[in-house]
């Protein structure tokens, strides 16, 4: 008897948690009690909220402005545009240096940056990133350099041999340029923090175009509307790039688009999407009257400005609320897959870690 009691409590329990109906012309059995809304994992988040401060978001946008003014410096040189040439070099040097303070400034110890130069590891984004600055530093430096010299150093024989130099550095420094503009949005999109994570195939593009555009804004801002024509044209290439990539990002990512659409990254990027749009439109409507494109130029670097600190914002927040991390797992699993998401077996780019495996290999035996 205890034991028929037992199971028509079961029973009880079974008829409380679910109901029969007919769902689609089924029998299926359905919840009777509502999905539970994850907001918290026994009162904390399930990620870690990342430890950087607002330097971070500045040291992103510097770093973008650095690779963009480099780029089009090289682009004035070529083409004997003498003063937009010094406003990139000088652009870039500056906006170097910012960068690495705000970078520095966040780590806490000078001496880290340095330690990650002991280790080249191409499946590691940090250490390729620390290699493209360590190659890019050296000529954005002299090219500056060159253009801020004194005129009677110019006449020493240093200053000749800098002055001769500075359109190597230039271009090696153009060379990298792309890489030191993009690799922080590779950067992000390695970590856990949910909203970098699902936007990896649309990030760089996004961080590219908009490092188009700052490069393209300070050229419109500083340099004679004569020899601006090249810094409008790489603005609004820029600003095409990033709007439209800005755009498919929130559309493909799935939920983890939400922490982009609301609160204050939501806020943040609508802004710059406007000033990013509308300095372009400067750009192309008015760029060759001077008021108009120093107005349309800092519309440009604001928009720049914003679109890093809208991103880092919008993974911040992605970190505080558990359903980033919960639903997009439940459904990975439901879809049979791996619930970390990710299915690669294989490094991201296997040919090249296989070389440098290779080479790394051939170089310990040389050397005993």
């Amino acid at each position: 008897m205890k034991e028929r009691r037992s199971d028509a409590g079961a029973q009880d329990i079974h008829a409380q948690m679910f109901s029969r109906g007919r769902d689609g012309g089924g029998g299926r059995e359905q919840l009777a009690v509502p999905r539970a809304e994850f907001r918290s994992y026994y009162g904390r988040a399930v990620l870690k909220t990342p430890v950087w401060e607002w330097k971070i978001a500045a040291y992103l946008f510097a770093g973008g402005l650095s690779g963009g003014s480099a780029l089009l410096a090289a682009g004035a040189d070529l083409t004997d545009r003498p003063t937009l040439r010094r406003v990139g070099r000088v652009g870039a040097l500056a906006s170097l240096i910012a960068g690495m303070y705000f970078l520095v400034a966040d780590l806490g110890r000078p001496e880290r940056f340095h330690h990650m130069l002991r280790v080249a590891k191409p499946s590691s984004p940090m250490s390729v990133g620390t290699w493209i600055l360590s190659a890019y530093g050296p000529g954005a430096a002299l090219a500056g350099a060159a253009e801020l010299m004194p005129a009677p150093l110019r006449r020493s024989r240093p200053g000749r041999l800098l002055s001769w130099s500075a359109r190597p550095a230039g271009l090696s420094a153009a060379a990298f340029a792309p890489g030191v503009a993009s690799y922080t949005a590779v950067l992000l999109s390695q970590t856990a923090v949910p909203a970098w994570n699902a936007a990896h195939p649309y990030l760089p593009f996004v961080f590219t175009g908009s490092a188009a555009a700052s490069g393209g804004g300070l050229g419109m801002l500083l340099a004679p509307v004569e020899e601006a024509g090249p810094a409008r044209r790489l603005a609004v290439l820029g600003a095409g790039l990033e709007v439209a990539a800005s755009r498919l990002l929130e559309r493909r990512i799935g939920l983890a688009a939400q922490a982009y659409t609301s609160g204050t990254a939501h806020r943040l990027r609508r802004r710059a999407e406007y000033l990013t749009v509308g300095g372009a439109l400067g750009a192309v409507v008015a760029g060759r009257r001077r008021p108009a494109a120093a107005l349309s130029g800092l519309a440009l670097l604001a928009g720049s400005v914003l679109q890093r600190f809208g991103v880092f914002e919008a993974g911040v927040e992605s970190t505080r609320d558990p359903k980033y991390v919960v639903v997009p797992q439940r459904e990975r699993l439901d879809a049979g897959r791996p619930a970390r998401g990710d299915d690669r077996q294989r490094p991201q780019f296997p040919r090249l870690v296989a070389g440098v495996r290779t080479m790394r290999s051939a170089a310990a035996r040389v050397l005993g």
